[in-house]
């Protein structure tokens, strides 16, 4: 049977991004125009086309000002999961501090859906050495699955040599699933695919490296993207360095088109459901409560 790969979207209005933290202070969000409804809904649209159920992790901060969203995308067959509330970088916070900021995110959720938000990817993969400590905290605030450890290198993020399948940490606190954003191995190097890097690869490049995830480490791939690189149209932030601003522009003009294909090449779900299609024993677990 073809793999059931998750599709997984991080929900955030495009001034939010890690790029931009050191040029938008939080405090000038409210005063930038939202686009995230209308990107979201486009994407919303795309996969009802492709009848694709897909993760969403919503940023508390978006999801407090736009609570229909919300409702809206979980009402479609999302999953709903957690992305904190201010896109903070872990590794940026005390233990205090990220306890705070993933309770808050999670409560205006819970409140808006009805039931328990159980899954949680932190802002730019930031849980890293540095920031270990955070999954035991996970572990305390009822979360059950982490997609928040990128297997890779990358000089924000990253753990190099931490494992790439689906696995099951033992905290001090109990178990946390840790279900990673894939990377496909050729020889030595581990190269990322998704987000900033579906947009600036090739698309028979992307397809080529997650074939070789299916057909060399026989496991489901998970890929995540942003409402905001469905909108070629955003404001450009001209402050942001030359680095940021390549990072986040690159390639916004074909992403849809890209996306398009993507969901035709490959069956998709949400995390929940692949976790579930390869390990049985978690469909009471992350059912959502």
């Amino acid at each position: 049977m073809e793999i059931l790969n998750a599709f997984t979207v991080e929900v955030e209005e495009h001034f939010q991004v890690s790029a931009f933290e050191s040029t938008i202070s939080r405090d000038q969000w409210a005063s930038f125009p939202s686009r995230v409804v209308a990107n979201t809904r486009r994407l919303l649209a795309l996969l009802d086309r492709r009848a694709v159920k897909a993760t969403f992790f919503v940023l508390g901060w978006t999801a407090k000002r736009h609570p229909a969203l919300v409702r809206e995308i979980e009402a479609a067959g999302h999953e709903i999961a957690s992305h904190g509330f201010w896109h903070r970088l872990v590794y940026d916070q005390t233990p205090d501090e990220f306890r705070e900021d993933i309770r808050l995110g999670r409560d205006v959720l819970q409140d808006i859906v009805g039931h328990r938000v159980t899954t949680y990817r932190a802002p730019s993969f930031s849980i890293t050495r540095r920031s270990m400590w955070a999954r035991e905290i996970l572990v305390e605030e009822d979360f059950e699955v982490d997609s928040s450890v990128f297997p890779v290198h990358h000089d924000r993020y990253g753990v190099p040599d931490a494992p790439l399948d689906i696995h099951c940490i033992d905290t001090p606190a109990g178990p946390l699933w840790e279900f990673p954003p894939s990377v496909a191995r050729i020889g030595g190097l581990r190269l990322p695919v998704g987000g900033g890097y579906f947009r600036l690869y090739p698309l028979r490049w992307t397809f080529a490296l997650l074939r070789r995830i299916h057909r060399v480490d026989r496991r489901p791939f998970m890929f995540y993207m942003h409402p905001w690189e469905v909108d070629p149209d955003q404001p450009r932030i001209s402050v942001a360095s030359w680095r940021s601003r390549f990072r986040h522009y690159v390639g916004l003009a074909s992403t849809e088109r890209k996306l398009e294909r993507l969901l035709a090449e490959f069956r998709f779900g949400r995390v929940r459901d692949v976790m579930q299609a390869g390990t049985p024993h978690l469909r009471q677990l992350t059912a959502p409560a």
